[in-house]
């Protein structure tokens, strides 16, 4: 297994977002993990590394009045997920998000995103063993 490298803490999300790509409107794949400045998707496809894509993140009036955000972001890695065969965990970077889409990004990571160690990952975890 590869050391972690990332800097900025990274958190399951708990709430089920749909990735599209903004110029076809076609389903990229749903956020499962998300930090400041990247997320991890869970796609049915895989997605081609160094690979930038111009993405759409429906979101509800809970965080913003604005109904998506839209940014280019980079694929890092691509691997298959190791519970599900059907599924490719994907790695992005987040290249390019206007100041307000960034700002209703971060209202996300906050409202949405997990931290790692809660009782219930553990509890998942374990199970999972």
């Amino acid at each position: 297994m590869m050391p972690e490298r990332r800097k900025l803490s990274r958190r399951t999300f708990s709430y089920y977002m749909r990735v599209m790509d903004e110029a076809t409107g076609k389903l990229i794949g749903h956020l499962s993990d998300i930090s400041t400045n990247g997320f991890k998707l869970d796609s049915q496809k895989p997605i081609p590394v160094k690979s930038d894509l111009r993405l759409r993140i429906d979101q509800t009036d809970q965080i913003s009045n604005k109904s998506y955000v839209s940014f280019s972001a980079r694929a890092i890695w691509c691997q298959l997920d190791q519970f599900d065969p059907n599924t490719y965990n994907v790695g992005f970077q987040i290249l390019n998000m206007t100041p307000s889409d960034y700002d209703i990004f971060l209202k996300m990571f906050n409202a949405y995103g997990m931290q790692k160690n809660s009782r219930h990952d553990n509890n998942f975890d374990q199970a999972q063993r």
